[in-house]
């Protein structure tokens, strides 16, 4: 993840350098090279993530593409990266936070027996009926029609099990470490709450969509509690991609692995665009629709 970045683009291999400086072990060879065991721990995934979504936009800006950011928004993790391409705050008090929200999860999740299923093609009517019954909780609300649920890995099995009884035909357990934006991560929100102070933060160059509120958040003070709430709170992707939408935005471009922003508004709305780039190729590729 990440290589062509790194072997084309110059922003973004100052981004790798400072990178492995500021956290004090190579991420450029975990994120080429893994292993895949590494590279999907809680506390590497993350930083790696941060990092592979700002390389590709220091890749487009050194190319002009595109010509302005007019809002973001991030899923999850992305949140964090939105920020930082809004300049809430540097590359590296950004990285910073980053690692210590993996370090702070990976920690809650070895200290807990966490588990994710999603379930496809119910409304969130029944979801929800289905969580209350079963003690999880909905952790995300990506789009309509796909809902994940969250929580001890029993009471997900237990979930899992009732909704096939109840004639569900899509319920997919989650290969995870965890169970992420659920009571399960209480400590590690806890424990990110200070650090998060303590930071350095600006006010939003560009209008940026909070997960946990699916609104803007405006100020500082806003953002605090946004990364804060959304470490346990559900994330209301479908909700936030509608905001944008509605204020006008008709074309997103996603900085990430595998096009999974781009299925995700495919489905939430087929009126508007989504442009996926991973690697440098696919800037190249998209040069011109990016122009």
């Amino acid at each position: 993840m990440g290589r062509s970045l790194h072997e084309s683009s110059e922003g973004a291999r100052a981004l790798y350098g400072e990178a492995a400086r500021v956290l004090g072990w190579d991420l450029a060879k975990v994120s080429f090279e893994g292993p895949e065991a590494e590279l999907t721990q809680t506390k590497v995934c993350q930083p790696a993530l941060y990092v592979h979504g700002l390389a590709l936009l220091a890749a487009l800006q050194e190319r002009g593409l595109p010509p302005g950011i007019g809002m973001a928004l991030g899923l999850s993790l992305g949140e964090l990266t939105a920020y930082a391409a809004a300049s809430v705050y540097d590359f590296p008090t950004g990285l910073r936070i980053v690692a210590e929200r993996g370090r702070l999860m990976q920690g809650a999740c070895e200290q807990s027996a966490g588990a994710m299923a999603a379930i496809i093609g119910e409304s969130r009517e029944a979801v929800s009926d289905l969580c209350r019954e079963c003690g999880v909780e909905a952790a995300n609300f990506n789009a309509p029609g796909q809902i994940i649920i969250s929580g001890e890995k029993a009471l997900v099995a237990t979930a899992v099990e009732a909704a096939k009884a109840r004639g569900i035909r899509r319920v997919i357990p989650l290969k995870v470490a965890g169970a992420y934006h659920s009571r399960l991560m209480a400590i590690a929100a806890t424990g990110l709450a200070p650090y998060l102070t303590a930071a350095h933060l600006e006010a939003p160059a560009v209008p940026v969509v909070a997960n946990f509120t699916a609104d803007v958040a405006a100020g500082a003070d806003q953002i605090l509690r946004a990364l804060e709430d959304q470490v346990c709170g559900s994330v209301l992707w479908e909700e936030s991609i509608r905001r944008l939408i509605a204020m006008g935005i008709g074309e997103f471009v996603e900085c990430g692995p595998r096009e999974i922003i781009a299925g995700l508004i495919k489905r939430i709305d087929p009126n508007v665009s989504c442009i996926s780039l991973e690697t440098y190729a696919d800037i190249a590729k998209h040069a011109d629709a990016l122009a």
